[in-house]
């Protein structure tokens, strides 16, 4: 049974890397990056709704008199 020649795997395995990362920084110089992104405030605007100005009671239908 003939051995398996494995002396040429290195040299696929690094150019592999090599052209994966060639490819991957053309796609990643396409893109347009802002320069100075300027924070913005992520505080939520308070939503008055009528059940939190006024007191409400619950009933339960067991806890009704009979």
């Amino acid at each position: 049974m003939p051995q398996l020649d494995t002396s040429t795997w290195l040299t696929m395995i690094l150019s592999m890397f090599l052209v994966l990362f060639i490819i991957f920084q053309m796609k990643i110089s396409k893109h347009n990056f802002y320069y100075n992104p300027e924070l913005t405030s992520m505080g939520m605007p308070k939503q008055n709704t009528p059940w939190e100005t006024k007191w409400t009671k619950i009933y339960l239908p067991l806890s009704l008199p009979l």
